[in-house]
């Protein structure tokens, strides 16, 4: 409640109390009905200014939302092609060397020996028939000597024209001792030619 209100009502109050109390009163209300008429003056309470309510806000109509519009599409133009570039072919890296092992030394082999002086191999001796019939010639033998000196095998490889020379000397030789063929160090078989001349003197 405002305070002029207030003011207001307690005023009307008071006159109405007091009024009340004169009234009661024998005397003195018959002095004031035979004086003057009662005049009663209502003093209305001022009137209170209704505050005003804020006007409501008017709703607002939504509007629908705008359609979201998709970005335009840039379409490139084709460009030309870009000729590649031509590249010479990188050539293949050179083999390094590769160290080759020198082939091994051959292995040297070396043929019987059989005309040694310590060897001690004696000349075949003339045919008596021969020497009188005056028979000479050349004999070649094919001796296959094993690796012990010895010889294994005796074959005429030419024939010096009389069998008895050839007899004889293919018969001695098959006697001699001979030096082994070497592989290197070692003894092996091994074949050897043996020339034998029968010749006559004067």
């Amino acid at each position: 409640m405002s305070p002029s209100r207030a003011g207001a009502v307690v005023t009307v109050g008071f006159h109405a109390a007091v009024l009340a109390a004169l009234l009661s009163y024998a005397p003195a209300r018959s002095a004031l009905l035979t004086a003057a008429p009662i005049m009663v003056d209502w003093i209305a309470a001022p009137k209170q200014e209704a505050t005003p309510e804020p006007p409501k806000p008017k709703p607002v109509a939504k509007r629908p939302p705008k359609p979201i519009e998709p970005p335009p599409v840039i379409t490139a133009k084709p460009e030309a092609p870009t000729p590649s570039p031509i590249v010479a072919p990188v050539p293949p890296p050179a083999a390094e060397p590769v160290a080759i092992a020198p082939p091994p030394a051959p292995v040297v082999v070396t043929p019987p020996i059989f005309n040694a002086a310590y060897l001690d191999n004696p000349p075949p001796q003339y045919p008596t028939l021969s020497r009188r019939q005056r028979e000479e010639g050349r004999v070649l033998l094919h001796v296959h000597v094993n690796a012990a000196g010895r010889a294994d095998e005796v074959e005429v490889r030419s024939s010096s024209g009389y069998s008895r020379l050839d007899d004889t000397a293919r018969e001695t030789v098959r006697r001699w001792k001979f030096v082994p063929a070497k592989r290197g160090s070692e003894a092996v078989d091994g074949w050897v030619l043996i020339p034998i001349s029968f010749k006559l003197e004067g």
